[in-house]
């Protein structure tokens, strides 16, 4: 049997919050079977007992991994977010200990777009309260302020996959399509992108599609509610931070807006039994879900696969294409070789140190790859296997390490 490097089964994986089935089976298939699999967040002290000697981890939205927590995760070589959002993670203090960071950016979209559709077509039908009044008994019915879709207006703000999704769908509708973004961005369809000012100013639905950053907290606040037309409706399955919602209450009450779609807040329960606090529960005209832009089955199974591929791969071969936070290398396998995977941080001389010892002690190098980013360094060397032990021993000395590991 040929001799590896690692032996899977003492690999450890630590799945928590209820990961998709199909993350499992897409590590048992790989030949991982060190599988510590939990249905819920864990709290801190426990999270912090179980990610010390947990190789690999994943999580989606609730989990924070904070730099105290991964100070106690002296094993982890990577992080799987099963989500779109990274923002649950450090990823300063994940990349300064050579921790790779993976998500999901494309498995939900079509589910969060789908959401935003369907919510838009309620809204403007009025369906919202027409509904909330039929189960306290009241009979509304009328055609005043009941309208189609087909012809109205469509904002998005941020035009990414999520956003692109939601306008190829709204514009085989019969909405016409508008966007924002802070890049210029080829539209697909008959789509346009126009200013901020001008989207508020304009759209009947406006969709919020924006990662949470510094330049998108409270980016729609009183003044950008106050730009929208009288009748809009205003959509957030983005992030909780990036609309304030007393500013939002405060228009409803106005009747200045038609309605709301509320699917992420600033501060949301930690789990099913606690109680969901906040003032839009007072409006039968606002909807109000639970963070589920992306929770279907379909978008949980792809994103499962996809996330729990990316982190075989990262542990098999070392590929770090998709990172969020880490140099992008892949290299193809040369059999017959051993696999060095260097983690540096990005200084000067560096490189020239690594590849001294290489040339100093006559070992030939097959192939290498370095991809660097702003704070490390990630280089792939593949060399002869009667070498690399010698090598890795070298490489661990060199100033600047992080940390280096062989695979073969």
């Amino acid at each position: 049997m040929a001799k590896t490097s690692l032996d899977k089964a003492k690999i450890k994986f630590l799945l928590l919050e209820g990961l998709h089935q199909s993350s499992v089976d897409a590590l048992h298939a790989a030949g991982y079977t060190n599988i510590d699999y939990y249905q819920k967040a864990l709290p801190d002290d426990e999270l912090k007992k179980k990610i010390a000697d947990a190789h690999f981890v994943g999580i989606r939205s609730r989990t924070q991994l904070t730099e105290e927590v991964l100070d106690e995760a002296k094993k982890l070589i990577a992080i799987g977010c099963f989500c779109i959002g990274t923002n649950q993670v450090n990823l300063q203090a994940a990349t300064e200990r050579g921790i790779a960071v993976f998500n999901a950016p494309f498995s939900n979209t079509r589910s969060v777009a789908e959401l935003v559709i369907a919510e838009a077509i309620l809204l403007m039908r009025g369906l919202a309260e027409k509904n909330a009044a039929a189960h306290r008994g009241e009979w509304m019915k009328s055609a005043i302020g009941s309208y189609e879709i087909r012809g109205k207006r469509l904002g998005i703000i941020g035009y990414g996959s999520i956003g692109m999704q939601l306008s190829v769908i709204a514009e085989s509708l019969g909405m016409e399509v508008c966007f924002t973004d802070v890049v210029n961005k080829l539209p697909l369809g008959n789509a346009s992108q126009i200013s901020l000012g001008e989207l508020l100013a304009t759209a009947d639905v406006i969709s919020l599609h924006v990662p949470e950053t510094a330049s998108t907290q409270m980016m729609i606040g009183a003044n950008e509610l106050a730009q929208m037309k009288t009748g809009a409706i205003l959509i957030n399955a983005a992030r909780g931070t990036v609309v304030d919602i007393d500013a939002l209450v405060n228009v409803l009450r106005d009747n200045k807006l038609a309605g709301a779609a509320i699917d992420v807040f600033p501060e949301e329960p930690r789990s099913n039994n606690d109680e969901f606090i906040s003032p839009l529960r007072e409006f039968d005209n606002v909807f109000l879900t639970p963070h589920v832009g992306g929770s279907t089955v379909e978008a949980q199974l792809n994103i499962g696969m996809e996330v729990a591929d990316k982190l075989v791969k990262y542990s098999d071969n070392g590929t770090s294409t998709s990172s969020v936070n880490f140099p992008e290398v892949a290299l193809p396998a040369h059999p017959g070789k051993h696999r060095i995977l260097h983690i540096h941080h990005n200084v000067p001389g560096i490189l020239s140190a690594i590849n001294l010892i290489f040339s100093e002690n006559n070992i030939n190098i097959s192939s290498q790859y370095l991809q660097t980013s702003e704070k490390v360094g990630y280089v792939v060397i593949d060399i002869d296997e009667a070498s690399s032990e010698f090598a890795v021993e070298k490489l661990l000395d060199v100033k600047g390490t992080i940390r280096c590991r062989v695979l073969f």
